[in-house]
Protein backbone atom coordinates (compact mmCIF):
# COMPACT_ATOMS: atom_id res chain seq x y z
CA UNK A 1 0.00 0.00 0.00
CA UNK A 2 2.81 2.33 0.84
CA UNK A 3 4.42 1.64 -2.50
CA UNK A 4 1.12 2.14 -4.22
CA UNK A 5 0.52 5.34 -2.28
CA UNK A 6 3.95 6.78 -3.20
CA UNK A 7 3.41 5.87 -6.83
CA UNK A 8 0.05 7.66 -6.77
CA UNK A 9 1.58 10.78 -5.28
CA UNK A 10 4.29 10.79 -7.95
CA UNK A 11 1.68 10.38 -10.64
CA UNK A 12 -0.25 13.34 -9.24
CA UNK A 13 2.90 15.44 -9.28
CA UNK A 14 3.63 14.43 -12.85
CA UNK A 15 0.03 15.12 -13.82
CA UNK A 16 0.14 18.55 -12.20
CA UNK A 17 3.43 19.32 -13.97
CA UNK A 18 1.99 18.15 -17.28
CA UNK A 19 -1.10 20.30 -16.73
CA UNK A 20 1.06 23.28 -15.84
CA UNK A 21 3.27 22.69 -18.91
CA UNK A 22 0.19 22.33 -21.12
CA UNK A 23 -1.29 25.56 -19.78
CA UNK A 24 2.03 27.37 -20.28
CA UNK A 25 2.35 25.98 -23.80
CA UNK A 26 -1.20 27.06 -24.62
CA UNK A 27 -0.49 30.50 -23.17
CA UNK A 28 2.65 30.84 -25.27
CA UNK A 29 0.78 29.71 -28.36
CA UNK A 30 -2.06 32.12 -27.57
CA UNK A 31 0.36 35.02 -27.08
CA UNK A 32 2.15 34.04 -30.30
CA UNK A 33 -1.14 33.92 -32.19
CA UNK A 34 -2.14 37.31 -30.76
CA UNK A 35 1.26 38.72 -31.70
CA UNK A 36 1.06 37.21 -35.19
CA UNK A 37 -2.50 38.46 -35.58
CA UNK A 38 -1.43 41.97 -34.54
CA UNK A 39 1.56 41.87 -36.89
CA UNK A 40 -0.52 40.71 -39.84
CA UNK A 41 -3.30 43.22 -39.15
CA UNK A 42 -0.79 46.02 -38.58
CA UNK A 43 0.94 45.28 -41.87
CA UNK A 44 -2.38 45.70 -43.64
CA UNK A 45 -2.73 49.22 -42.29
CA UNK A 46 -2.15 51.67 -45.18
CA UNK A 47 -0.43 54.02 -42.75
CA UNK A 48 2.31 51.38 -42.57
CA UNK A 49 2.34 49.89 -46.06
CA UNK A 50 1.93 52.96 -48.30
CA UNK A 51 5.33 54.61 -47.90
CA UNK A 52 7.81 54.56 -50.78
CA UNK A 53 11.09 53.21 -49.44
CA UNK A 54 14.53 53.54 -51.01
CA UNK A 55 17.99 53.04 -49.54
CA UNK A 56 19.93 53.01 -52.83
CA UNK A 57 18.92 55.69 -55.32
CA UNK A 58 19.82 59.36 -55.10
CA UNK A 59 18.01 62.47 -56.31
CA UNK A 60 18.58 65.16 -58.90
CA UNK A 61 17.97 68.88 -59.28
CA UNK A 62 17.96 71.57 -61.96
CA UNK A 63 19.78 74.86 -61.96
CA UNK A 64 18.32 77.84 -63.80
CA UNK A 65 19.20 77.73 -67.49
CA UNK A 66 20.48 74.13 -67.39
CA UNK A 67 18.04 71.47 -68.59
CA UNK A 68 20.38 68.65 -67.53
CA UNK A 69 19.51 67.32 -64.08
CA UNK A 70 22.43 67.25 -61.64
CA UNK A 71 22.90 64.68 -58.89
CA UNK A 72 22.48 65.86 -55.31
CA UNK A 73 23.85 62.58 -53.88
CA UNK A 74 20.94 62.41 -51.43
CA UNK A 75 18.81 59.29 -51.00
CA UNK A 76 15.27 59.67 -52.30
CA UNK A 77 11.92 58.76 -50.76
CA UNK A 78 11.78 57.15 -47.29
CA UNK A 79 14.67 55.17 -45.85
CA UNK A 80 12.99 53.38 -42.97
CA UNK A 81 9.44 52.54 -41.86
CA UNK A 82 8.80 51.01 -38.44
CA UNK A 83 5.71 50.67 -36.34
CA UNK A 84 4.46 50.00 -32.82
CA UNK A 85 0.96 49.29 -31.61
CA UNK A 86 -0.10 52.92 -31.93
CA UNK A 87 2.29 54.68 -34.32
CA UNK A 88 4.24 54.36 -37.51
CA UNK A 89 7.64 56.06 -37.72
CA UNK A 90 9.00 57.27 -41.07
CA UNK A 91 12.66 58.14 -41.47
CA UNK A 92 13.27 60.29 -44.54
CA UNK A 93 15.61 62.70 -46.25
CA UNK A 94 12.64 64.67 -47.60
CA UNK A 95 14.07 64.32 -51.13
CA UNK A 96 11.74 63.09 -53.92
CA UNK A 97 12.76 60.75 -56.74
CA UNK A 98 11.62 63.36 -59.29
CA UNK A 99 13.96 66.30 -59.96
CA UNK A 100 13.58 69.47 -57.89
CA UNK A 101 14.10 73.03 -59.11
CA UNK A 102 14.79 75.40 -60.58
CA UNK A 103 13.05 78.06 -58.51
CA UNK A 104 12.78 81.13 -60.69
CA UNK A 105 11.65 83.68 -58.09
CA UNK A 106 15.14 84.16 -56.68
CA UNK A 107 14.81 81.50 -53.97
CA UNK A 108 18.46 80.87 -52.98
CA UNK A 109 17.68 77.50 -51.43
CA UNK A 110 17.77 73.98 -52.87
CA UNK A 111 16.22 70.80 -51.52
CA UNK A 112 18.40 69.60 -48.64
CA UNK A 113 18.57 66.47 -46.50
CA UNK A 114 16.09 66.83 -43.63
CA UNK A 115 17.21 63.69 -41.73
CA UNK A 116 13.70 63.65 -40.30
CA UNK A 117 11.61 61.16 -38.36
CA UNK A 118 7.81 61.49 -38.41
CA UNK A 119 5.47 59.79 -35.93
CA UNK A 120 2.02 59.20 -37.41
CA UNK A 121 -0.85 57.67 -35.39
CA UNK A 122 -2.26 54.37 -36.65
CA UNK A 123 -5.73 55.03 -35.22
CA UNK A 124 -6.46 58.71 -35.86
CA UNK A 125 -9.40 60.29 -34.06
CA UNK A 126 -11.85 63.03 -34.92
CA UNK A 127 -11.40 66.21 -32.94
CA UNK A 128 -14.67 66.58 -31.04
CA UNK A 129 -13.67 69.92 -29.57
CA UNK A 130 -12.56 73.17 -31.19
CA UNK A 131 -10.83 72.40 -34.51
CA UNK A 132 -7.10 73.09 -34.68
CA UNK A 133 -5.98 75.52 -37.38
CA UNK A 134 -3.32 74.40 -39.78
CA UNK A 135 0.05 75.99 -39.14
CA UNK A 136 3.06 77.41 -40.95
CA UNK A 137 5.50 74.67 -41.94
CA UNK A 138 4.82 70.95 -42.00
CA UNK A 139 1.19 69.86 -41.63
CA UNK A 140 1.75 66.35 -42.96
CA UNK A 141 4.00 64.16 -45.06
CA UNK A 142 3.67 62.68 -48.53
CA UNK A 143 4.35 58.97 -49.06
CA UNK A 144 7.73 59.80 -50.59
CA UNK A 145 8.81 61.55 -47.38
CA UNK A 146 8.39 65.06 -48.79
CA UNK A 147 6.88 67.70 -46.52
CA UNK A 148 3.25 68.80 -46.86
CA UNK A 149 2.44 72.49 -46.20
CA UNK A 150 -0.87 74.35 -46.01
CA UNK A 151 -1.88 77.35 -48.16
CA UNK A 152 0.34 79.97 -46.49
CA UNK A 153 3.87 81.13 -47.20
CA UNK A 154 4.52 83.09 -44.00
CA UNK A 155 3.65 86.46 -45.57
CA UNK A 156 0.72 88.56 -44.31
CA UNK A 157 -0.64 92.11 -44.46
CA UNK A 158 0.53 94.44 -41.73
CA UNK A 159 -2.51 96.67 -41.22
CA UNK A 160 -0.45 99.13 -39.17
CA UNK A 161 1.96 99.88 -42.01
CA UNK A 162 -0.33 98.92 -44.93
CA UNK A 163 2.36 96.70 -46.37
CA UNK A 164 3.37 93.04 -46.54
CA UNK A 165 5.26 91.54 -43.65
CA UNK A 166 7.03 88.23 -43.06
CA UNK A 167 8.95 86.11 -45.52
CA UNK A 168 12.08 86.99 -47.50
CA UNK A 169 12.48 90.68 -48.29
CA UNK A 170 9.75 91.88 -45.92
CA UNK A 171 9.98 93.16 -42.33
CA UNK A 172 8.79 90.71 -39.65
CA UNK A 173 5.08 90.62 -38.86
CA UNK A 174 3.92 91.87 -35.47
CA UNK A 175 4.09 88.97 -33.05
CA UNK A 176 6.54 86.99 -35.18
CA UNK A 177 6.15 83.86 -37.28
CA UNK A 178 2.77 82.19 -36.86
CA UNK A 179 1.11 85.18 -35.20
CA UNK A 180 -2.59 85.62 -35.96
CA UNK A 181 -3.00 88.16 -38.76
CA UNK A 182 -6.27 89.27 -40.39
CA UNK A 183 -4.99 88.83 -43.99
CA UNK A 184 -2.65 85.93 -44.78
CA UNK A 185 -1.09 85.43 -48.19
CA UNK A 186 -1.85 82.39 -50.34
CA UNK A 187 1.42 80.80 -51.54
CA UNK A 188 -0.16 79.12 -54.55
CA UNK A 189 -1.18 82.48 -56.02
CA UNK A 190 1.69 84.66 -54.82
CA UNK A 191 4.62 82.30 -55.36
CA UNK A 192 3.66 80.54 -58.58
CA UNK A 193 6.80 81.70 -60.39
CA UNK A 194 8.90 80.05 -57.69
CA UNK A 195 7.45 76.54 -57.98
CA UNK A 196 9.27 73.92 -60.01
CA UNK A 197 7.56 71.70 -62.56
CA UNK A 198 6.28 69.42 -59.77
CA UNK A 199 4.65 72.38 -57.98
CA UNK A 200 7.09 72.34 -55.10
CA UNK A 201 9.80 74.55 -53.63
CA UNK A 202 12.08 74.67 -50.58
CA UNK A 203 11.90 76.76 -47.43
CA UNK A 204 15.44 76.98 -46.08
CA UNK A 205 16.16 73.58 -47.63
CA UNK A 206 12.88 71.91 -46.63
CA UNK A 207 11.40 70.98 -50.01
CA UNK A 208 7.61 70.82 -49.82
CA UNK A 209 4.30 70.96 -51.66
CA UNK A 210 1.44 73.31 -50.74
CA UNK A 211 -0.74 71.68 -53.39
CA UNK A 212 -1.42 68.70 -55.61
CA UNK A 213 2.07 67.30 -56.51
CA UNK A 214 1.42 66.68 -60.20
CA UNK A 215 3.31 68.45 -63.00
CA UNK A 216 2.06 71.82 -64.26
CA UNK A 217 2.40 70.67 -67.87
CA UNK A 218 -0.18 67.93 -67.38
CA UNK A 219 -2.95 70.26 -66.23
CA UNK A 220 -5.69 71.01 -68.75
CA UNK A 221 -4.95 74.72 -68.48
CA UNK A 222 -1.19 75.16 -68.14
CA UNK A 223 -0.58 78.21 -65.95
CA UNK A 224 3.19 77.79 -65.61
CA UNK A 225 5.56 77.16 -68.52
CA UNK A 226 8.47 75.92 -66.42
CA UNK A 227 7.88 72.32 -67.64
CA UNK A 228 8.75 73.45 -71.17
CA UNK A 229 12.40 73.40 -70.16
CA UNK A 230 12.40 70.82 -67.37
CA UNK A 231 10.84 67.37 -66.86
CA UNK A 232 7.05 67.13 -66.52
CA UNK A 233 7.53 65.03 -63.43
CA UNK A 234 5.87 64.74 -60.04
CA UNK A 235 4.63 62.27 -57.45
CA UNK A 236 1.73 61.10 -59.58
CA UNK A 237 -0.25 61.89 -62.72
CA UNK A 238 -3.97 62.61 -62.43
CA UNK A 239 -6.21 60.07 -64.12
CA UNK A 240 -9.90 61.09 -64.26
CA UNK A 241 -10.91 57.47 -64.90
CA UNK A 242 -9.43 55.96 -61.74
CA UNK A 243 -9.59 56.58 -58.03
CA UNK A 244 -6.53 58.68 -57.22
CA UNK A 245 -3.79 57.07 -55.17
CA UNK A 246 -3.18 57.58 -51.50
CA UNK A 247 -0.37 60.14 -51.54
CA UNK A 248 0.21 61.13 -47.93
CA UNK A 249 -0.95 61.55 -44.35
CA UNK A 250 -1.81 64.72 -42.47
CA UNK A 251 -0.46 65.38 -38.98
CA UNK A 252 -3.76 64.22 -37.47
CA UNK A 253 -3.13 60.79 -39.01
CA UNK A 254 -5.83 60.81 -41.67
CA UNK A 255 -4.90 59.89 -45.26
CA UNK A 256 -4.54 62.31 -48.14
CA UNK A 257 -5.62 61.28 -51.65
CA UNK A 258 -5.22 62.82 -55.08
CA UNK A 259 -7.91 64.73 -56.91
CA UNK A 260 -10.28 61.97 -58.08
CA UNK A 261 -12.33 59.46 -56.11
CA UNK A 262 -15.59 57.53 -56.05
CA UNK A 263 -18.35 60.08 -56.53
CA UNK A 264 -20.45 58.75 -53.66
CA UNK A 265 -19.09 58.13 -50.19
CA UNK A 266 -20.23 54.48 -50.29
CA UNK A 267 -17.91 53.73 -53.21
CA UNK A 268 -20.52 53.99 -55.98
CA UNK A 269 -21.33 56.52 -58.67
CA UNK A 270 -18.21 56.13 -60.79
CA UNK A 271 -15.15 58.37 -60.59
CA UNK A 272 -15.50 62.11 -60.00
CA UNK A 273 -13.28 65.06 -59.25
CA UNK A 274 -13.44 65.92 -55.57
CA UNK A 275 -14.59 69.53 -55.33
CA UNK A 276 -13.67 72.20 -52.83
CA UNK A 277 -16.59 73.84 -51.05
CA UNK A 278 -14.69 77.12 -50.85
CA UNK A 279 -15.37 79.90 -53.35
CA UNK A 280 -13.92 83.34 -53.92
CA UNK A 281 -15.96 86.08 -52.31
CA UNK A 282 -17.58 88.81 -54.36
CA UNK A 283 -15.75 91.74 -52.76
CA UNK A 284 -13.83 94.84 -53.82
CA UNK A 285 -12.73 95.89 -50.34
CA UNK A 286 -11.07 93.76 -47.69
CA UNK A 287 -12.79 95.03 -44.56
CA UNK A 288 -14.25 91.91 -42.94
CA UNK A 289 -14.07 88.13 -43.03
CA UNK A 290 -16.64 85.93 -44.71
CA UNK A 291 -18.41 85.30 -41.38
CA UNK A 292 -19.01 89.06 -40.98
CA UNK A 293 -16.21 89.64 -38.45
CA UNK A 294 -14.98 93.21 -38.78
CA UNK A 295 -11.18 93.30 -39.00
CA UNK A 296 -8.52 95.86 -39.82
CA UNK A 297 -8.62 96.60 -43.52
CA UNK A 298 -6.42 94.86 -46.01
CA UNK A 299 -5.48 96.24 -49.45
CA UNK A 300 -8.24 96.78 -51.98
CA UNK A 301 -8.86 93.93 -54.40
CA UNK A 302 -7.01 94.35 -57.68
CA UNK A 303 -3.61 95.27 -59.05
CA UNK A 304 -0.87 93.56 -57.07
CA UNK A 305 -3.45 92.02 -54.73
CA UNK A 306 -6.01 90.18 -56.91
CA UNK A 307 -8.91 88.27 -55.42
CA UNK A 308 -7.50 85.05 -54.00
CA UNK A 309 -4.21 86.65 -53.01
CA UNK A 310 -5.17 86.22 -49.35
CA UNK A 311 -6.73 83.17 -47.72
CA UNK A 312 -9.50 85.32 -46.27
CA UNK A 313 -10.72 86.08 -49.81
CA UNK A 314 -12.51 82.71 -49.71
CA UNK A 315 -15.78 81.69 -48.10
CA UNK A 316 -17.12 78.25 -47.29
CA UNK A 317 -20.42 77.26 -48.91
CA UNK A 318 -22.04 74.05 -47.74
CA UNK A 319 -23.05 71.61 -50.49
CA UNK A 320 -25.33 68.59 -50.34
CA UNK A 321 -23.63 66.76 -53.22
CA UNK A 322 -21.37 63.94 -52.05
CA UNK A 323 -18.46 64.89 -54.34
CA UNK A 324 -18.11 68.24 -52.53
CA UNK A 325 -15.79 68.20 -49.54
CA UNK A 326 -16.36 69.58 -46.06
CA UNK A 327 -14.79 72.61 -44.40
CA UNK A 328 -11.58 70.63 -43.71
CA UNK A 329 -11.28 69.60 -47.39
CA UNK A 330 -12.20 65.99 -46.76
CA UNK A 331 -15.03 63.55 -46.19
CA UNK A 332 -15.76 60.13 -44.67
CA UNK A 333 -15.83 57.63 -47.54
CA UNK A 334 -14.81 54.26 -48.92
CA UNK A 335 -11.47 54.18 -50.74
CA UNK A 336 -9.44 51.33 -52.31
CA UNK A 337 -7.17 51.16 -49.25
CA UNK A 338 -10.04 51.55 -46.75
CA UNK A 339 -12.93 49.34 -47.95
CA UNK A 340 -14.73 49.88 -44.64
CA UNK A 341 -14.40 53.65 -44.92
CA UNK A 342 -12.19 56.35 -43.46
CA UNK A 343 -12.07 60.07 -43.17
CA UNK A 344 -9.78 61.32 -45.96
CA UNK A 345 -8.48 64.61 -47.32
CA UNK A 346 -8.18 65.27 -51.06
CA UNK A 347 -5.85 67.51 -53.07
CA UNK A 348 -8.45 69.70 -54.73
CA UNK A 349 -8.20 71.04 -58.27
CA UNK A 350 -10.67 72.93 -60.45
CA UNK A 351 -12.15 71.78 -63.78
CA UNK A 352 -8.90 72.78 -65.52
CA UNK A 353 -6.94 70.71 -62.98
CA UNK A 354 -5.37 73.83 -61.51
CA UNK A 355 -4.95 73.76 -57.74
CA UNK A 356 -8.08 74.86 -55.82
CA UNK A 357 -8.14 76.27 -52.28
CA UNK A 358 -7.66 74.91 -49.62
CA UNK A 359 -5.47 72.61 -51.76
CA UNK A 360 -4.81 69.77 -49.30
CA UNK A 361 -5.84 70.23 -45.66
CA UNK A 362 -7.46 73.20 -44.11
CA UNK A 363 -7.89 75.76 -43.00
CA UNK A 364 -8.34 73.48 -39.98
CA UNK A 365 -7.61 69.83 -39.19
CA UNK A 366 -10.48 67.35 -38.98
CA UNK A 367 -8.70 65.19 -36.43
CA UNK A 368 -6.64 65.54 -33.28
CA UNK A 369 -3.38 67.11 -34.41
CA UNK A 370 0.00 67.41 -32.78
CA UNK A 371 3.55 67.99 -34.01
CA UNK A 372 4.61 64.75 -35.62
CA UNK A 373 8.30 65.42 -36.14
CA UNK A 374 10.43 63.67 -33.52
CA UNK A 375 14.16 63.36 -32.92
CA UNK A 376 14.21 59.63 -32.14
CA UNK A 377 12.11 56.51 -31.72
CA UNK A 378 11.70 55.84 -28.01
CA UNK A 379 9.60 52.67 -28.01
CA UNK A 380 9.94 49.11 -29.25
CA UNK A 381 9.03 48.85 -32.95
CA UNK A 382 8.86 46.39 -35.82
CA UNK A 383 10.45 47.37 -39.11
CA UNK A 384 8.24 47.20 -42.18
CA UNK A 385 9.93 45.88 -45.30
CA UNK A 386 7.62 45.43 -48.30
CA UNK A 387 7.65 42.19 -50.24
CA UNK A 388 10.36 41.72 -52.85
CA UNK A 389 12.55 44.80 -53.10
CA UNK A 390 12.03 47.86 -50.91
CA UNK A 391 8.88 48.90 -52.76
CA UNK A 392 5.18 48.54 -52.06
CA UNK A 393 3.25 45.70 -53.69
CA UNK A 394 0.19 47.41 -55.12
CA UNK A 395 1.48 47.18 -58.68
CA UNK A 396 2.64 43.56 -58.62
CA UNK A 397 -0.39 42.35 -60.55
CA UNK A 398 -1.38 45.62 -62.19
CA UNK A 399 0.05 46.77 -65.51
CA UNK A 400 0.80 50.49 -65.40
CA UNK A 401 -0.88 52.91 -67.77
CA UNK A 402 1.52 55.05 -69.79
CA UNK A 403 1.98 57.02 -73.00
CA UNK A 404 4.91 57.32 -75.41
CA UNK A 405 5.47 60.65 -77.13
CA UNK A 406 6.17 61.91 -79.61
CA UNK A 407 5.49 58.97 -81.91
CA UNK A 408 6.91 59.29 -84.55
CA UNK A 409 9.89 60.81 -82.73
CA UNK A 410 13.12 62.48 -83.81
CA UNK A 411 15.67 63.19 -81.07
CA UNK A 412 13.80 62.37 -77.88
CA UNK A 413 11.26 59.80 -76.64
CA UNK A 414 9.30 60.44 -73.43
CA UNK A 415 7.51 57.70 -71.49
CA UNK A 416 4.91 59.26 -69.17
CA UNK A 417 3.12 57.11 -66.59
CA UNK A 418 -0.35 57.73 -65.22
CA UNK A 419 -1.28 57.35 -61.60
CA UNK A 420 1.36 56.65 -58.96
CA UNK A 421 4.33 54.38 -59.54
CA UNK A 422 5.08 52.57 -56.30
CA UNK A 423 7.64 50.10 -57.57
CA UNK A 424 10.74 50.57 -59.70
CA UNK A 425 10.28 49.67 -63.37
CA UNK A 426 12.91 48.80 -65.97
CA UNK A 427 12.44 50.38 -69.39
CA UNK A 428 14.48 49.30 -72.37
CA UNK A 429 14.85 50.72 -75.88
CA UNK A 430 15.38 47.97 -78.48
CA UNK A 431 16.00 47.98 -82.22
CA UNK A 432 14.06 45.95 -84.76
CA UNK A 433 16.23 42.85 -84.18
CA UNK A 434 15.56 42.97 -80.44
CA UNK A 435 19.00 44.28 -79.52
CA UNK A 436 19.01 46.39 -76.37
CA UNK A 437 20.20 49.91 -77.18
CA UNK A 438 19.60 51.59 -73.83
CA UNK A 439 17.96 50.69 -70.53
CA UNK A 440 16.89 52.91 -67.66
CA UNK A 441 15.04 52.49 -64.39
CA UNK A 442 11.95 54.52 -63.60
CA UNK A 443 12.08 55.11 -59.85
CA UNK A 444 8.97 54.75 -57.75
CA UNK A 445 7.48 58.11 -56.91
CA UNK A 446 8.31 59.58 -60.33
CA UNK A 447 6.29 59.71 -63.54
CA UNK A 448 8.45 60.38 -66.63
CA UNK A 449 11.55 59.01 -68.29
CA UNK A 450 13.40 60.03 -71.48
CA UNK A 451 15.50 58.31 -74.13
CA UNK A 452 17.80 60.53 -76.17
CA UNK A 453 17.71 59.24 -79.76
CA UNK A 454 19.61 61.86 -81.77
CA UNK A 455 22.34 59.37 -82.73
CA UNK A 456 19.96 56.64 -83.91
CA UNK A 457 18.86 55.99 -87.48
CA UNK A 458 15.31 56.29 -88.77
CA UNK A 459 13.23 53.17 -88.39
CA UNK A 460 11.08 51.11 -86.07
CA UNK A 461 12.12 50.59 -82.46
CA UNK A 462 10.54 49.02 -79.40
CA UNK A 463 10.00 50.22 -75.83
CA UNK A 464 9.92 47.32 -73.38
CA UNK A 465 8.59 47.98 -69.88
CA UNK A 466 9.33 45.31 -67.28
CA UNK A 467 7.82 45.12 -63.82
CA UNK A 468 7.92 42.31 -61.29
CA UNK A 469 5.13 40.28 -62.88
CA UNK A 470 4.66 41.72 -66.34
CA UNK A 471 6.40 42.82 -69.52
CA UNK A 472 4.90 45.27 -72.01
CA UNK A 473 6.28 46.05 -75.47
CA UNK A 474 5.23 49.02 -77.58
CA UNK A 475 6.62 50.17 -80.94
CA UNK A 476 7.87 53.65 -81.75
CA UNK A 477 9.00 55.15 -85.05
CA UNK A 478 12.03 57.41 -85.47
CA UNK A 479 11.92 59.78 -88.42
CA UNK A 480 15.10 61.70 -89.18
CA UNK A 481 15.43 64.42 -91.81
Amino acid sequence: MKESYNGGEGSCKILRLNQKYTIMKKSIIFVFILSLSYTLSAQKNPAITSWLQDTVNTGTYYLKGNSTALSNNLLVNCQKVEYSKDFVYITTTGIPSYPTGPFLDGNPSNAENQSAIFKIPLSPAKNTGTPTETNPGNIGIFINGVAMFDYRDGVAWNTATNSLCGGPGNPPCPGGMGAKMPWNRDAIVAERSGFDCSKGHPAMGNYHHHQNPSAFKLDKDVISTICNLYDADGLYVMDPNKHSPLIGFAYDGFPVYGAFAYKNTDGTGGIARMKSSYSLRNINKRTQWSDGTDVDDGPDVGGSYPIGYFREDYEYIDHSEEDYLDEFNGRFCITPEYPNGTYAYFTTVDSNWNSAYPYIVGPEFYGVKTNRKVTSVTESTTRYLPAGTNSSSRLINERPSFSISPNPATDLIAIQFKGLLDTDIRIGLHDLTGKLINEKTMLKGSTILYFETSTLYSGKYFIRISGRDYSITESVILLKE
